[in-house]
């Protein structure tokens, strides 16, 4: 007691700034003590949370093996059993199968569908989703395995197995420059220029097989025409004179606009000289392409323009681009046809022919399918 009152009075003597110091040094002396002591107790592993093994670390350890098998196939197959894989996801978990079809599409990876989808699946537990969506997979996957048969090593369709389509391939690739200036020009997806060009070299080709096999299997040139039709894609000369009448023509069905009514201005007052040497020219078929887009776009507008669009019907424009403007007359019920073209004793239309190449997916790393056919669409 005597010691409290003792050091209570040395306190009252003390001066106030010997009380401030005394007062923070203490507190100074319990901050360290405080950060020590949570040093310590961290250090010491108190607050570690030892955790454990995850229930689903078995599942998950499969996938080591799962992604083994998938690598034993090639990049191809491995993308397109990823795809079938998310196909069946998406019919019960859209939102987990567009989060990954998005999320391929940044990847380089070639089994990046299959891992994801691998990994969705460690949460199907047995409600009714789960059940249908595995009963869905596997179904597919013995709908694939009962199938005997050997692939067939060719294309599914037939002319496309001729030996000359490679040759005529590496010609028209030759031409992508100025096939693709002629679509800029006239408002056209360039794929469908290409599909009016390959419609009529097939027919050019095999009407006179042995004398075309001559020039377009050694050197991969187009045949370029210059009596009844002109030019490679096969221009008559009065559907020639047309097409320029209805760029101008702001009256007619067939008038594509103001931006295009210059386009096949002549050069000379020999127009008719003029049309047939630029269509005719073997070194640059740019005015054949443009010729073909116009009339693609004027035909295309005639039919939008009578209630009638056929837009999606590039069968349609492929067909009315080789039969004229003459039998272009919308209606509620266009049929594909066009010139008898015969290959390899199987008798094709054009318009099929176009329509084949359009579709099949050949040369599409050079004339890709547009979400638009049309500028003004």
């Amino acid at each position: 007691m005597r010691k409290k009152r003792s050091l209570w009075k040395s306190w009252k003597r003390m001066k106030g700034r010997t009380k401030i110091y005394l007062i923070v040094l203490h507190l100074f002396a319990l901050v360290g003590a405080a950060i020590l002591g949570a040093w310590a107790f961290f250090e010491l592993g108190f607050t570690n949370n030892r955790g454990g093994a995850d229930r689903n670390n078995r599942y998950l350890s499969g996938s080591q093996q799962y992604v083994a098998q998938a690598d034993s196939i090639d990049r191809q197959d491995q993308a397109l059993n990823g795809y079938r894989s998310l196909s069946v996801l998406r019919q019960f978990y859209p939102k987990n199968a567009d989060l990954i079809f998005n999320a391929a599409r940044f990847s380089d990876r070639p089994t990046a569908v299959q891992e994801m989808v691998y990994a969705a699946n460690m949460y199907m537990q047995d409600d009714e989703h789960a059940l249908a969506y595995k009963k869905m997979a596997a179904d597919v996957e013995n709908v694939l395995k009962s199938n005997k048969l050997q692939p067939f090593e060719g294309n599914v369709i037939p002319w496309m197995n001729d030996s000359a389509w490679p040759a005529l391939k590496a010609a028209v690739i030759k031409d992508t420059a100025v096939i693709y200036e002629a679509a800029r020009l006239t408002g056209v997806e360039p794929r469908l220029i290409v599909g009016c060009l390959i419609g009529e070299q097939v027919r050019l080709f095999n009407s006179k097989r042995e004398m075309y096999k001559r020039y377009l299997g050694p050197m991969k040139v187009l045949s370029v025409q210059s009596q009844f039709s002109l030019g490679v894609n096969g221009i008559k000369d009065f559907t020639a004179m047309q097409v320029e009448r209805n760029l101008t023509d702001t009256a007619s069905i067939f008038y594509m606009g103001k931006p295009y009514e210059h386009i096949l201005d002549f050069q000379t007052a020999d127009h008719q000289s003029e049309r047939f040497n630029r269509l005719t020219n073997y070194r640059n078929h740019l005015y054949s392409y443009i010729y073909t887009g116009c009339i693609l776009h004027q035909t295309m507008l005639q039919w939008r323009r009578s209630g009638y669009d056929i837009v999606n019907r590039p069968d349609i424009l492929f067909t009315l681009f080789n039969l004229g403007f003459q039998a272009s007359k919308p209606g509620p019920d266009p049929q594909c046809g066009g010139s008898h073209i015969t290959v390899h004793d199987e008798v094709y239309t054009f318009g099929v022919i176009c329509n084949d190449f359009y579709f099949s997916g050949e040369l599409a790393e050079q004339f890709p399918m547009k979400a638009k056919r049309f500028a003004d669409e």
